[in-house]
C-alpha cells in the first residue's frame, strides 16, 4: 500500500519538488497551499495519487481540516513535510516592517506547529515522520535577521519534537539548506541549490529504516570551482 505524505508550501519551490519526487517513489501526496491555481496545475501533472488542498498555513481550522481530508481520501498518514514559509521584506530590526514580523512569525513558526498539532495524532497510529523545513540561517547569527530567528526557533523546537516523537516510535528531521534558487527569492540564485536537491534529502530522511533518525540534514551548495 503506498505511503501518504502531507506537503505544506507545496504549490512551488521545494514543496512541489518534493513532492514531484515523492510520487516518483510510489507516495500518495496531499498538496497544501494558499494558491488553488498552482496546486490544480501540480495535482494534475502528478495524476491520481495527488490530492489539492488549498488554505492558509497559520490557520488551525484549514490546516487540520486538509489532514482530515488526507486521511479520508488516503486511509492513513505516514509523513507531514512543514515546508511552507516566507522571508524578511525589510532587512534588520530597526529597519523591519512589523506587518512582516507578523506574517512571517504566523508562517515559519505557528505554521510549523499547527502542521505538527493537525497531523501527530495521525503519524503516531502509523508511527510516521515529521520533517520541516529550517535553514542555514537557523544555524548561525546573520546581522539583524528576524528572518534567521524564525528558523532558530524551527530548529530548536525540531530537537525537541524528535524526542517528544521517539517515546511511540516516531521520527523528526529538520532540513536545514543554505541558499535555494526558488521563487522564495525576488532575483535567481544561480549559485544556490535546486529545489530538487533539498527534495532529494527530504526523501532520503524519509527512506531510511524503522531504527534510524536523521534528526538534522545540512545541504549546502558548493562553490563554484576556481578557474
Amino acid at each position: 500500500m503506498p505511503r501518504t505524505l502531507f506537503v505544506t508550501g507545496a504549490s512551488t519551490g521545494i514543496g512541489a519538488a518534493a513532492a514531484r519526487a515523492a510520487v516518483a517513489a510510489g507516495w500518495n501526496v496531499a498538496l497544501f497551499a494558499r494558491s488553488a491555481d498552482k496546486l490544480a496545475a501540480l495535482a494534475q501533472a502528478l495524476g491520481p495519487n495527488a490530492l489539492p488542498l488549498t488554505g492558509d498555513v497559520a490557520s488551525w481550522e484549514d490546516q487540520s481540516a486538509a489532514v482530515a481530508a488526507t486521511v479520508h481520501r488516503f486511509g492513513a498518514l505516514d509523513a507531514a513535510f512543514a515546508n511552507a514559509g516566507i522571508g524578511a521584506s525589510a532587512a534588520g530590526t530597526e529597519g523591519g516592517d512589523v506587518e512582516n514580523w507578523r506574517a512571517m512569525i504566523d508562517a515559519n513558526v505557528m505554521g510549523a506547529l499547527l502542521t505538527a498539532k493537525a497531523a501527530l495524532p495521525h503519524l503516531r497510529a502509523s508511527r510516521g515522520h515529521f520533517l520541516v523545513t529550517g535553514s542555514n540561517a537557523g544555524r548561525r547569527h546573520m546581522k539583524g535577521s528576524v528572518y534567521g530567528a524564525t528558523k532558530w526557533f524551527v530548529r530548536g523546537w525540531a530537537g525537541n519534537l524528535a524526542m517528544e516523537m521517539e517515546e511511540w516510535g516516531g521520527r523528526c528531521s529538520i532540513l536545514s539548506p543554505g541558499m535555494v534558487d526558488t521563487p522564495f527569492f525576488d532575483s535567481p540564485k544561480p549559485d544556490g541549490l535546486t529545489a530538487e536537491d533539498v527534495a532529494r534529502a527530504a526523501m532520503f530522511a524519509l527512506d531510511q529504516p524503522a531504527g534510524v533518525n536523521l534528526r538534522e540534514i545540512h545541504v549546502t551548495p558548493m562553490p563554484a570551482a576556481s578557474s
